[in-house]
C-alpha cells in the first residue's frame, strides 16, 4: 500500500537532512587548518518479502525472481577522508605540517581521550606564558611530549625529524629543546572527533604507533608551512545540489502517496 512509500520517502527524508548537515559542516570549515571532510554513506532498510525466488509450482518450474518491497533507508555511518590537504606556505617557523600519515600528539583531558592524548592535523603553534608549544586555538592545548623554550631564545626551527632547536646569543651551536612525536592508526578513519581540530583513541582506530616523524611510515615535518582542509568545494557544491534533488524527489513522493491514499478514502463516497 501506499502507506510503505509513505514511510520510505519520510525514511530518505531524515537521510537526507543528515547527509545535507554534514555537507554543510564540510563547507563550513574550508578554511580550517588540518580539517578532514566526511562523507555520508547511506544503506537500505528491512525489505517486505512476498514470494520468494527460487520456489516451484506443481510443474516444477522455478520462479526466476522474488518479490521484495523495500521500506526505506538510513545513514549508516560517516566516513573520513583522510587525503591530505594542499599545503599553505607561511615562513613562520611555528607553522609546521606533516608530509605523510601520521597525528601530532596533544594532551586532553582523561575523560576526552584515552591517556589523556589527543591527535591533530592542525599545525599553526604558538607558545604560552611558561614558553610551552601549544596549539593556536581558544584551549592552547599543550603538544605531547611537553616542548618548552626558554624566554632568552632568539630564533626557534623544527627539522624534518621534528627536533625542536633554539638558538641563544651567547651560544654558537643550537640547544635542542624536545622532540615531535608523530603518530599513525592502522585505521584513521575509525578516530572519534571531538571538535578543536582534535581526534582521540578508539577501538575502530586501533592503538597509535607513535615515534619519530619519518620513520616507520611516519609523515616528516615541514616547517613554515600549513595544511589546509582537505574540503573540495567543488565536490561538495556538487553533492549539495544532489542531495536537494534528492529531498525534492522524495516530497514527490510523499505527496503521490497522500494522494493515493485520499483517492482509497473517497471510494466509499
Amino acid at each position: 500500500m501506499a502507506i510503505n512509500a509513505l514511510q520510505s520517502a519520510s525514511s530518505a527524508l531524515s537521510a537526507l537532512n543528515t547527509a545535507l548537515d554534514v555537507t554543510a559542516n564540510n563547507l563550513a570549515n574550508i578554511n580550517t587548518v588540518g580539517f578532514r571532510a566526511s562523507r555520508v554513506n547511506f544503506q537500505d532498510l528491512l525489505y517486505v518479502e512476498r514470494a520468494q525466488p527460487g520456489t516451484t509450482n506443481a510443474n516444477q518450474d522455478e520462479r526466476p525472481t522474488g518479490l521484495y518491497v523495500g521500506l526505506g533507508v538510513r545513514v549508516s555511518g560517516t566516513h573520513l577522508d583522510m587525503t591530505q590537504g594542499s599545503q599553505q606556505f607561511t615562513q613562520r617557523s611555528l607553522d609546521i605540517l606533516i608530509d605523510g600519515d601520521g597525528f601530532f600528539e596533544v594532551g586532553v583531558e582523561d575523560q576526552l581521550g584515552p591517556g589523556g592524548v589527543g591527535y591533530t592535523r592542525a599545525g599553526n603553534l604558538s607558545m604560552n606564558s611558561e614558553g610551552e608549544l601549544v596549539l593556536a586555538n581558544d584551549q592552547g592545548r599543550r603538544l605531547q611530549p611537553v616542548i618548552t623554550i626558554p624566554p632568552e631564545a632568539k630564533t626557534i626551527s623544527i627539522g624534518s625529524d621534528g627536533r625542536v632547536v633554539y638558538s641563544l646569543s651567547n651560544e654558537a651551536e643550537p640547544v635542542e629543546a624536545g622532540q615531535l612525536n608523530v603518530s599513525t592508526f592502522i585505521n584513521p578513519a575509525g578516530l572519534r572527533q571531538v571538535g578543536e581540530n582534535l581526534f582521540v583513541e578508539t577501538s575502530a582506530s586501533g592503538a597509535p604507533n607513535s615515534g619519530v616523524p619519518g620513520t616507520d611510515g611516519r609523515g616528516s615535518v615541514k616547517s613554515g608551512f600549513l595544511e589546509t582542509s582537505n574540503v573540495d568545494p567543488t565536490r561538495e557544491l556538487i553533492e549539495l545540489i544532489r542531495t536537494q534533488r534528492a529531498f525534492e524527489f522524495n516530497s514527490q513522493s510523499i505527496r503521490s502517496a497522500d494522494e493515493s491514499l485520499r483517492s482509497v478514502s473517497q471510494l466509499r463516497r
